[in-house]
């Protein structure tokens, strides 16, 4: 080993886990999780939040509105999420991401290369008695990496 190299130093820059957030408190337990499990394997943590522009939001005779909004908001609200759970200054190396499409899509294609995608059992979506959502389910059934959920 060259001298001035750390054992394990690159090791994070590499090695990462995915967490697919959206705000909800089921995310937020998720994130939590992840942030734990990335800093005992030495790893980074990819957080990743989806958006999309709805479709109630112009209609058929209108333009949509500039997509960088969305994104922007989207960013917005995800770095208050990881700020909300992990603090300022969080234990593991974070990188956040902000991908437009479906949730389960953007989760999976962000996990490829990771070593475990985690998301929580229930985000925002309608179906409150459900005991696994739609988007977990999507994650567990079709990711390429061990799931946590």
């Amino acid at each position: 080993m060259a001298s001035g190299n750390v054992p394990g130093a690159h090791d994070a820059e590499r090695r990462f886990i995915v967490v697919g957030v959206d705000g909800s408190k089921s995310s937020s337990q998720a994130l939590a999780w992840a942030a734990e499990e990335a800093r005992l394997r030495g790893a980074s943590l990819m957080v990743v939040r989806a958006w999309n522009v709805p479709a109630f939001v112009y209609g058929p005779f209108s333009a949509p509105p500039p997509a960088d909004d969305f994104r922007k908001n989207a960013l917005a609200r995800l770095d208050e999420q990881v700020e909300e759970v992990l603090g300022k200054s969080p234990a593991v190396p974070v990188v956040r991401e902000v991908r437009e499409g479906p949730a389960a899509e953007v989760i999976l294609e962000a996990s490829e290369g990771a070593e475990m995608v985690v998301v929580g059992s229930r985000g925002l979506g309608g179906f409150s008695g459900l005991l696994l959502g739609s988007v977990s389910a999507q994650v567990a059934h079709h990711a390429r990496c061990p799931v946590t959920i």
